[in-house]
């Protein structure tokens, strides 16, 4: 558990640095290592730009027939109940549940032929683009935002670099926002609640003296200006100072205020209730997309959320209706915010799911697993967008041309975040140089 003294005295006289700086579990899961010896082993990174990725995973496998991929002459048993309809780029249809993207997908580039889904009901394909136990004998592949927090480090030394807003689901394989793999507890995500929350704020102090937030941001303030009086952050290496900058900072509590954020603003991306269909998995957190803005906007490299249980085994439609309608209105949300703030280049926003959904409707009205194929949505990332990658055969079945592998995505997502996905190699556990991907980018979109 954190502790920060009150009193400079109490610090001066016999609580040496390390002491002060040990916290536990906060920020990137490190459980005997303090944030100041994380800082110095990533002192020698170059610092980039603050460019970013917001990775929202659709738990359960969204049917590509009645999103993205729509097969209007197909027989009714696979065509389904919803029409296409037509977008701001002429020749590209959409799924009818998704208007306000339609309206902007200049914005946009979709995928429609990723293949080499395992067909497990995890997120592990989406956050590290390998297969299932991909190193394990090492301790297992890094995700993206734990590679990102190791190549590039913080966009902001206030805040850590990789976020993960998944709450806890009964199948938690859908909560998963990515481990650290091979990297290390040092690089795993931070989780703004449980432990890692906790560990932000002051144990010396009775949290129910508190009363509100801004007690505890004050207190904070306080701290900090008393540590300065002293002359003692004088003394501090560098990796210390930064340290306590992170735990001294109000910028990751601000950024994950939504109270802070304008009521138009939280009412254009909307709430996402009453959730529906969840079950055993995901809501469909509207919130969150908007939180994960505010976060990249703070300075974090990668967030992760999960949006919604996709799993449509019955009342297929239904659950399309519900849920797509609402991610069409956080995506569309989250694009005008970046581009009105002038960060859309910087960050790339991908949505998709485990898998795609059987052609053929069964006799629940759902649609079954189909890992044979499946869609993903893109936007940012100064991306060729506007245009649709790859295609489905007549029934939506397989990949007619251009299969794309989901480390391609990955290689296309760290080219357009400044990152040469040819070159960039971390060492693995027994010192070997290993590159981040070994796919090529995806040409039509770089």
């Amino acid at each position: 558990m954190l502790t920060l003294f009150g009193s400079p005295q109490k610090y001066c006289d016999g609580v040496n640095r390390r002491s002060f700086l040990k916290i536990g579990a906060f920020a990137f899961g490190a459980t005997n290592l303090t944030l100041a010896d994380i800082f110095r082993a990533e002192a020698s990174q170059k610092q980039t730009s603050p460019k970013a990725v917001i990775n929202i995973f659709l738990g359960g496998g969204p049917p590509h027939q009645d999103t993205f991929d729509l097969k209007p002459e197909a027989p009714s048993e696979i065509r389904g109940e919803f029409k296409p309809i037509s977008t701001a780029v002429n020749g590209i249809q959409i799924g009818e549940c998704f208007p306000e993207i339609a309206k902007r997908m200049n914005d946009y580039a979709i995928i429609r032929s990723i293949v080499g889904s395992t067909g497990g009901h995890d997120a592990i394909q989406c956050t590290t683009g390998k297969p299932p136990r991909a190193n394990a004998n090492i301790g297992g592949w890094p995700s993206m935002g734990s590679l990102l927090s190791k190549v590039l480090g913080p966009g902001d030394p206030s805040v850590p670099p990789f976020v993960g807003l998944a709450a806890k689901t009964a199948h938690l394989p859908w909560s998963d926002c990515g481990g650290p793999g091979f990297l290390g507890a040092p690089y795993a995500a931070f989780k703004p609640e449980g432990p890692d929350l906790a560990n932000m704020k002051l144990s010396t102090i009775n949290q129910q003296s508190l009363g509100d937030r801004k007690e505890l941001l004050t207190s904070f303030d306080n701290l900090r200006r008393e540590i300065d009086a002293s002359g003692n952050i004088r003394g501090m290496d560098a990796a210390s100072e930064r340290a306590l900058n992170v735990l001294t900072s109000s910028k990751l509590l601000d950024a994950l205020d939504l109270s802070k954020e304008p009521e138009s603003s939280r009412k254009r991306y909307g709430d996402g209730k009453p959730y529906q269909f969840q079950y055993d998995g995901a809501p469909t957190v509207n919130d969150q997309v908007l939180l994960a803005r505010r976060l990249v906007e703070a300075g974090v490299r990668c967030v992760t959320l999960s949006f919604g249980r996709w799993d449509s085994h019955s009342k297929n439609f239904d659950l399309v209706r519900d849920h797509g309608r609402k991610l069409d209105q956080a995506l569309s949300a989250l694009t005008d915010d970046l581009k009105q703030r002038g960060m859309l280049n910087d960050v790339v926003v991908i949505a998709w799911g485990e898998m795609g959904r059987t052609p053929r409707i069964n006799k629940e009205a759902g649609r079954d697993h189909w890992p044979q194929v499946c869609s993903a949505i893109l936007a940012g990332g100064a991306l060729r967008t506007g245009q649709v990658v790859g295609s489905t055969d007549r029934l939506g079945e397989n990949a007619k041309d251009r299969p794309v592998t989901h480390s391609e995505v990955f290689a296309t997502i760290y080219k357009a975040i400044g990152i040469d996905p040819d070159s960039t190699m971390v060492l693995d556990p027994t010192g070997r140089p290993t590159h981040i991907v070994e796919s090529q980018v995806i040409r039509e979109l770089v």
